[in-house]
């Protein structure tokens, strides 16, 4: 099984990509594509000492700036590393593909070259959340900012199928983010929602609300694109405003200092704990092979954990569950005068 990265892509590119293959292919002995600039690549791999036979080349010429529209891939740089590394996923070279380059790319290269999965209109980007106990995942992080009820049934069905071969919980707790806990609360649209959920036979719980996010009985929050990349950015400035707020606490006084010695493997466990890298990346459910997105300030640590998560999410055949349970909720098409009836679950 290979995964595909688009080695030009991100803040620190090529080097962290190649890195970071390297550091897959160590640990985890996992096979990689590294799709970009040939010499610049090879230039890098000699680098870093690695003669394995895990990490093969692919040449792609252009690369899609963070300035440039989403649809560049399509319409002008059809040669680019991010398209290419999708392409190898369609062709069937690659099992899977990491970007930590243009988000708004990697998603359509997804959508439109990986195809997206029978049954499934919308493809979401989620992401996984530590919590006071388990982890929970959120979505839609962003790919979809306005969404239709019957959307909200899709990232449910996807959240549920992620969340319980990749991350591990069984029949995971699925709620729907509103202002209030009470089936009435929110808006026209998430008390549509609710219902559409109550009768999904998924395990709905009902309405969540903010404080949930970190510390509620949940397992896979849905949300709208809009409302979850909104909680995904305060997440990491709240993160960061954690962590820089410590060090500041820590230098004040000796007495404090000699605290966090004591502390130090406390503290480091927590930094861990709200560490993006750790996660690699965002993965982007609904999509025919596995996609997982990161951030463009990605680290080699992240491009490895990313291979890695993209490696169980093809393993797992998360595509293929996916569709199984999606087209249980399509409409059977008309066969008779008494008209078309609804789909089951």
């Amino acid at each position: 099984m290979t995964i595909a990265i688009d080695a030009m892509g991100g803040d620190h590119a090529p080097r962290v990509n190649v890195e970071g293959a390297v550091a897959a292919a160590v640990d985890f002995g996992l096979s990689t594509l590294l799709v970009g600039k040939r010499r610049e690549l090879e230039s890098e791999l000699h680098r870093t000492g690695y003669t394995g036979r895990k990490i093969e080349i692919v040449e792609a010429e252009e690369v899609v700036r963070f300035d440039e529209p989403a649809i560049t891939p399509i319409r002008k740089k059809k040669r680019a590393s991010i398209r290419i590394a999708a392409e190898c996923v369609r062709e069937g070279r690659a099992d899977g593909m990491f970007t930590a380059g243009h988000t708004g790319a990697g998603m359509v290269v997804a959508k439109m070259i990986m195809g997206v999965i029978e049954g499934i209109e919308r493809p979401a980007l989620s992401t996984i959340l530590p919590g006071l106990g388990q982890k929970r995942l959120l979505l839609d992080v962003g790919a979809n900012v306005s969404c239709r009820p019957e959307h909200y049934r899709e990232f449910a069905l996807m959240g549920h199928f992620y969340a319980e071969t990749v991350m591990g919980i069984s029949r995971p707790r699925i709620g729907l983010m509103s202002v209030g806990e009470e089936e009435g609360k929110g808006t026209d649209t998430t008390r549509e929602v609710f219902q559409i959920l109550k009768d999904s036979g998924l395990n709905f719980i009902g309405n969540v609300e903010g404080r949930d996010v970190y510390g509620g009985a949940v397992d896979v929050i849905v949300t709208d694109g809009f409302t979850g990349n909104v909680i995904l950015k305060v997440s990491e400035s709240l993160a960061h405003l954690v962590e820089e707020a410590l060090k500041q606490e820590i230098t004040r006084s000796l007495q404090a200092s000699m605290g966090f010695l004591l502390a130090k493997d406390a503290f480091r466990a927590f930094k861990r704990r709200l560490d993006y890298s750790e996660y690699g990346g965002a993965p982007l459910l609904g999509v025919r092979g596995a996609c997982l997105i990161g951030h463009g300030r990605s680290n080699a640590k992240a491009v490895r954990n990313a291979v890695k998560a993209a490696h169980e999410f093809a393993s797992h055949g998360i595509p293929e569950k996916i569709r199984a349970r999606a087209l249980q909720f399509a409409p059977v098409p008309l066969t008779s005068p008494a008209g078309p009836r609804p789909g089951g679950v």
